[in-house]
């Protein structure tokens, strides 16, 4: 079933775990179990079951596009990049590209390619986020770090997540080097986009949709966000994140590209216990034109909180230059933020690009 976006108003709150209690109350003497699912989670779907979807998605949106107004005035005062003084500190973005650790028992393993680009291994599988291995993407300036991961050197990839259609999320060169049966699960209206490149597998999904791969379940959710890839397809597909529980209840959140909203603290409702969220700090300067798809790191700290995340990992900065804050700023910030909320530094699992973290 399709759940409509609410009212940009609308927000569900839940009492977390570093909430204090109020003064005068008896302190707990025992955690208080999780909460189950709310709304309760939907029967997995068949792997690569043919669909029909709407034509349009527009009315996902969460707000409105820009107009020509808002191009107009991005074109005039020219903030696209950085300028010198921002691109300075390239060469002190961490890059310490290492293998991908090889796990004897089902875990949470999480391997950081660069951008959007994780390895994930969860209940026994390897799967792939965004996976953009170019050097280059359409419209971009090349990579200003190389990618963390040899893509040689990786392990069998058991799955592929897509969060959108956007060309530095959906690169058609990385996946032409995947063979052709490995499982996609990707947005509603994406199937064809991979069905033309001969992928067998491919799995789509609407917003609260889920599938199984090997006991792994695969819930496509919400994001703040829209969809594009030529001059004719704008919205046609949709876009979202990605929640993966293993077996044993370990769960994943990987946000795709986002902008801070409602969202998260519906996730975090319908999917509680989440051991770890991979969240976008990057690409968010100009606010005015980026604040609704592009969260702050500031904004991905809350947006952790609101999910009831244990963990963060941040994303989605120091790959492709695509926005005008200076290189190495949202890793400053997010640490920044994480410390003034008091959270603990070694839940925030800052990795450079190309390391590797184990939840242990």
């Amino acid at each position: 079933m399709t759940q409509q976006t609410p009212p940009s108003g609308s927000t569900t709150t839940t009492m977390t775990a570093g909430e204090a209690a109020a003064p005068g109350a008896p302190a707990p003497t025992a955690p208080t179990p999780l909460a189950p699912p709310f709304p309760p989670l939907a029967e997995p779907r068949p792997l690569g079951e043919h669909r029909f979807w709407p034509r349009l998605f527009h009315d996902r949106l969460t707000a409105p596009l820009p107009g020509l107004k808002a191009f107009a005035r991005f074109a005039r005062e020219g903030s696209v990049r950085p300028g010198p003084e921002g691109l300075a500190d390239i060469r002190h973005i961490p890059y310490e590209p290492g293998p991908v650790p090889r796990l004897d028992a089902p875990t949470i393993a999480v391997s950081w390619a660069g951008h959007a680009s994780w390895v994930v291994q969860i209940g026994g599988l390897v799967v792939l986020t965004d996976p953009v291995w170019s050097r280059r993407i359409l419209g971009t300036p090349a990579r200003i770090t190389p990618v963390g991961l040899a893509w040689s050197a990786l392990p069998r990839i058991d799955a592929v997540v897509i969060s959108h259609n956007h060309y530095d999320h959906l690169d058609a060169p990385t996946l032409r080097r995947l063979p052709r049966h490995t499982p996609v699960f990707v947005p509603a209206g994406l199937g064809r986009w991979f069905r033309r490149r001969r992928f067998t597998t491919v799995t789509e999904l609407d917003w609260w949709e889920a599938s199984e791969l090997s006991g792994v379940r695969f819930d496509f959710v919400p994001a703040h966000h829209w969809s594009k890839r030529t001059l004719t397809d704008t919205c046609r597909s949709l876009w979202g994140g990605w929640v993966l529980t293993a077996p044993d209840g370990q769960r994943v959140h990987f946000a795709g590209d986002t902008g801070y909203g409602h969202w998260f603290s519906r996730i975090g409702r319908r999917y509680p216990g989440i051991d770890l969220a991979l969240l976008p700090i990057g690409a968010y300067h100009p606010r005015w034109w980026l604040s609704d798809v592009h969260c702050d790191p500031e904004e991905a700290v809350r947006a952790a909180q609101d999910l009831g995340a244990r963990r963060m990992a941040p994303m989605h900065w120091g790959t492709f230059v695509l926005s005008a804050e200076p290189v190495l700023e949202p890793l400053t910030r997010v640490r920044d933020a994480w410390e003034k909320e008091g959270l603990d530094r070694e839940d925030l699992w800052d990795v450079p690009v190309g390391g590797s973290r184990v939840l242990a």
